[in-house]
């Protein structure tokens, strides 16, 4: 199979940010472009997870008090289905009913 040549652009220092990290790997630009490529084919599609999340900015308040509102509307929910007032063992032994019955399917 022949080889051809491609011409990308790409920003100066993530060139050579790569560069450097590639390096440590072992490999080329090239190389790496070359893995990429080739992963891309076989996966059939990025070989990475695309994501339009952003980083978390979240300070730690917002991210408790996130956690708090999640536990009072599981405590809500266990109250509406009847199972707030159950103890650990009687959690326990549910779980373990559980897994034996999806060990048993």
């Amino acid at each position: 199979m022949g080889q051809t040549n491609i011409s990308i652009r790409i920003d100066e220092d993530v060139k050579k940010d790569a560069e450097t990290l590639f390096s440590k790997l072992g490999l080329t630009l090239s190389a790496a472009t070359n893995i990429f490529y080739r992963q891309a084919v076989r996966s059939q599609g990025i070989p990475f997870i695309l994501s339009v999340i952003e980083p978390q900015t979240q300070t730690n308040e917002a991210i408790m008090a996130k956690g708090l509102a999640a536990m009072r509307k599981a405590q809500e929910q266990a109250v509406i289905n009847g199972t707030s007032e159950m103890t650990l063992d009687e959690i326990n032994e549910i779980i373990a009913e559980v897994r034996q019955e999806n060990r048993g399917a």
